[in-house]
């Protein structure tokens, strides 16, 4: 059955004919995937009520597994911020509640930034809501096809 990827290379094959079909239905395809993929992570950000910045702070801490906690320089270096970025990101996310800032009882120089309840909670809505979206996308494949492809799509992406 044709789809619009083969009405492309209809039109792309007559007029360039050096075009690699097989080449270009693939890279269209990869690139329709990805849209699609963008589109889901938006749809479930919105769902979430988180902003992207807001949900990377989240996610940040939460890679770090229990007690999803870390010292801010350590957070901002994760997050490729400068330490001034990270502190505006922090103040919002405590004012919601999905975050704390505590000082080190021995060391008030010392800060800890941790997860909260509500912020892990946060986190775990918006990302179930992504894998939902995902699974649904590869629903069409068997599991020895998923498999495959991500065999193959590992070989085309290096490290």
């Amino acid at each position: 059955m044709a789809d619009s990827v083969d009405r492309h290379l209809e039109i792309w094959t007559r007029e360039l004919a050096w075009l690699d079909p097989l080449t270009e239905a693939i890279t269209v395809r990869l690139a329709m995937v990805s849209r699609r993929l963008t589109q889901s992570r938006k749809r479930a950000l919105a769902g979430s009520g988180l902003q992207l910045w807001q949900f990377k702070t989240l996610l940040a801490l939460r890679r770090l597994g229990a007690p999803y906690a870390t010292s801010p320089s350590r957070l901002a270096d994760a997050m490729g911020l400068t330490r001034g970025a990270l502190s505006a990101r922090l103040a919002p996310l405590e004012e919601a509640g999905l975050i704390v800032r505590s000082h080190d009882t021995d060391d008030r120089r010392r800060v800890e930034v941790r997860l909260t309840d509500a912020g892990h909670d946060a986190c775990e809505r918006h990302l179930r809501a992504e894998n939902r979206d995902e699974t649904d996308l590869l629903a069409p494949l068997t599991e020895d096809e998923r498999r495959t492809l991500d065999g193959l799509l590992r070989r085309l992406l290096p490290g």
